[in-house]
């Protein structure tokens, strides 16, 4: 079973983190889920549920394989290098936590799994739902990635012609999970072949 670390953060995407959630939990992945006190006013503002109502739904997907962790607390698993980890997906990803982690500069336990997962040399994926991009963000896109992360922007295909928000979501997570190295219960899209 993988250990995956994933965290939710305030940009505009909570649909993505929720899909992944599923998919992991589906998949028989532990989960560490780490989410930021405006990624739940997001899941407000975007799916209408509360903390509480986001985290009952969350769980639902796989109650004995998901342990959530409060932001700020730096006592937590993921906090240390010697945490058994396969790999953390940040999904969606802010310009400023894409930029914290940049620098090495964190505030929270997304940013401290986030170095950790770096100086581990561990899969870190980061999926920014932000457009466009300045400077400043292409910069910090470059600097993670030659630190070792993937930058995965949250765009969506269309070729397998998904017809609701939760398949177009399911584009983009597909494409997470192939990059940590995580088999999906289930085809969650159509693949591309020529």
């Amino acid at each position: 079973m993988k250990r995956i670390v994933t965290a939710l953060t305030g940009a505009s995407g909570a649909l993505y983190g929720l899909r992944l959630v599923k998919a992991l939990a589906e998949a028989g992945a532990q989960i560490d889920l780490i989410a930021s006190d405006a990624a739940f006013l997001v899941a407000k503002e975007e799916l209408g549920l509360s903390k509480e109502a986001f985290l009952e739904t969350l769980r639902g997907f796989g109650q004995a394989s998901l342990q959530v962790h409060e932001v700020n607390d730096f006592t937590a698993a993921p906090a240390s290098g010697s945490c058994p980890v396969h790999a953390m997906v940040v999904a969606p990803c802010t310009m400023a936590t894409l930029a914290a982690i940049a620098t090495g500069n964190g505030s929270n336990l997304i940013h401290r799994a986030a170095d950790v997962t770096l100086k581990e040399k561990r899969p870190l994926v980061l999926v920014p739902r932000e457009m466009p991009y300045s400077l400043i963000h292409l910069n910090n896109m470059t600097v993670a990635a030659t630190a070792g992360a993937t930058i995965l922007p949250a765009s969506p295909a269309f070729y397998s012609r998904p017809d609701t928000l939760e398949a177009l979501a399911d584009t983009v997570v597909a494409r997470i999970l192939d990059h940590i190295g995580v088999t999906p219960a289930a085809d969650l899209v159509k693949r591309w072949k020529s």
